[in-house]
């Protein structure tokens, strides 16, 4: 099957090519290289997270840059590129482990020693304790989780500082701060009767160190997409209510399907006081929802769920639970990254899947699984963003370096961070499904 990159290159260049694959693209710009996109278009240009997905949200002056990638790797072929990332992994050999998220292109992740999602490789580096360096293809907070979790000693590297997450980017350690003292002022601090705090806070998987540290800090915990409901079991046994950021949908999402009330989950709105709600509502509330969301997930719609029945009768719709509500709700079921890779490992053979997550992910499962249809609800591509900014240019400059005793682009969390985080994380692995 052709790669999504390849896809796009067709669909951009030749207009007869558009049938290849379903709907086009939604930006032509995904088919230049990323590192046209690395450097400011002016000295007061503002950061943005290059074409897909996320090419609308607005990204935060604090946010990293590449910088420019030497001429040698942009001008390289495809060919090329591959030889000589091979070469650099077989002179580093067992020195180096290579993690590949889920979402990463083909080009790259097959590189990958190990492919999963973010928790999954978060792990997968701790089994590689003797590997002097991490290369984390995947987005930042990643690499700031493998940072935290692995040895000191080792080196976690990220092929592309651009690479970052727009949905983490929706929840800052001054606007989460801002938002306890809030809460903390209408609620108070002391526990009720049974020992429950009047609030815990629970940051998803995809934030930064420092909203992980917030959670060490205060009582609270981290959570992926797989564990969510544990998590929400285990905060609601420690308090009155959760404080949940920064993806509104994957806390509305797992809370329903708990049985909390929509009425009991009011949005947090982090430009307005009190997050835009009146005090009754907040103390009312059992899951109060940061203003957040992916912005991949979110161009899942039920026309789309609709769309697939009708010509596809008995097709079996799996969406990520970062998605919408109503999508979620229309679907026949939802779950994380790994849920729906196992879900279609384990479904009769031609079964036919709509699925609702990235699309690099669903065109691999597709050639993974040819005994199955399996196709992507939205029919444009529109790759995350970010995970797009990682192209094997950049991975060959990282293992190039490294073969020259040069580490680039080294992830590290600050240690007062890195050991509130690592209890927030600790948390979360102990929080079993």
């Amino acid at each position: 099957m052709t790669s999504i990159n390849t896809a796009i290159q067709l669909i951009t260049r030749e207009d007869a090519e558009r049938s290849v694959v379903r709907g086009g693209t939604c930006s032509p710009d995904l088919a230049r290289g990323p590192w046209e996109f690395d450097l400011p278009a002016g000295p007061d240009a503002a950061p943005d997270y290059g074409p897909g997905a996320s090419m609308q949200d607005v990204a935060p002056a604090s946010t990293p840059r590449q910088g420019e990638l030497p001429e040698e790797y942009r001008l390289a072929g495809d060919e090329e590129l591959e030889a000589r990332i091979l070469a650099a992994k077989e002179t580093l050999g067992d020195r180096l482990v290579i993690l590949g998220h889920f979402y990463q292109r083909d080009e790259v992740v097959k590189h990958a020693d190990f492919v999963g999602d973010s928790f999954q490789l978060a792990n997968a580096a701790l089994t590689r304790p003797d590997a002097d360096a991490i290369v984390f293809c995947g987005v930042h907070f990643m690499a700031e989780t493998a940072d935290i979790l692995s040895r000191s000693e080792q080196n976690v590297i990220l092929p592309n500082l651009a690479a970052g997450c727009s949905m983490a980017d929706m929840a800052d350690a001054d606007s989460v701060e801002d938002c306890w003292e809030q809460l903390e002022e209408l609620f108070g601090t002391e526990p009720d009767d049974g020992g429950r705090l009047p609030v815990i806070p629970v940051t998803y998987m995809n934030s930064s160190a420092a909203l992980k540290a917030f959670c060490g800090r205060n009582g609270g915990i981290v959570c992926t997409s797989s564990n969510a409901a544990t998590v929400l079991e285990w905060a609601f046994e420690r308090g009155q209510r959760v404080l949940f950021f920064p993806d509104q949908h994957l806390g509305r999402n797992t809370a329903k399907a708990m049985g909390v009330p929509l009425t009991e989950m009011p949005m947090w709105n982090p430009r307005k006081v009190l997050g835009g709600n009146t005090e009754q509502e907040l103390l009312d509330s059992r899951v109060i929802l940061w203003h957040g969301f992916c912005s991949v997930h979110k161009r899942f719609t039920v026309n789309q769920i609709e769309k697939a029945r009708a010509e596809f009768p008995g097709v079996r719709v799996i969406v990520h639970p970062e998605c919408p509500m109503p999508v979620v709700d229309a679907a026949d079921e939802a779950g994380s990254t790994d849920y729906i890779r196992k879900a279609i490992a384990a479904a009769a053979p031609g079964t036919t899947f709509a699925v609702g997550t990235e699309i690099n992910m669903v065109n691999r499962l597709a050639a993974e699984f040819p005994e199955h249809t399996i196709f992507c609800l939205d029919p444009v591509i529109c790759p995350c963003s970010t995970m797009y900014r990682i192209h094997p240019g950049y991975l060959a400059w990282v293992l190039e370096g490294l073969v020259a005793g040069e580490v680039r682009n080294r992830i590290v969390v600050e240690t007062d961070v890195a050991n509130h985080a690592r209890v927030a994380l600790e948390r979360m692995l102990a929080a079993r499904p």
